[in-house]
């Protein structure tokens, strides 16, 4: 699964790839250690955090949260990232799984 619930929020796992041609959400991936990951594509280059703050963007307007909701806590500067969403946990995590199941 590429997300969890924590205390008042839950954590979402991006793979994220910049400097692409359209801001979309991709399949799943699993990394060698067996986390599953969401991958992300986003028109910014990753230079100055560009790329991490279209990807809060992308995420905020998807999971209906406001920006200020979401925190990069793992993986700043890696294709692989942990953001941290805050709110109600049963919540986001319900919005999540809608989101995933969703077309590109």
């Amino acid at each position: 699964m590429v997300y969890e619930a924590v205390k008042e929020g839950m954590i979402l796992r991006v793979r994220l790839t910049p400097n692409s041609s359209s801001c979309n959400k991709g399949g799943i991936y699993e990394a060698a250690d067996g986390k599953a990951y969401v991958k992300i594509s986003v028109v910014s280059i990753p230079e100055k955090g560009k790329a991490n703050q279209e990807l809060i963007k992308y995420l905020s307007k998807a999971l209906k949260v406001a920006k200020s909701q979401i925190e990069i806590v793992g993986g700043e500067t890696d294709r692989c990232k942990k953001l941290k969403i805050s709110g109600d946990s049963e919540e986001l995590c319900r919005r999540t799984e809608n989101w995933l199941k969703e077309e590109k």
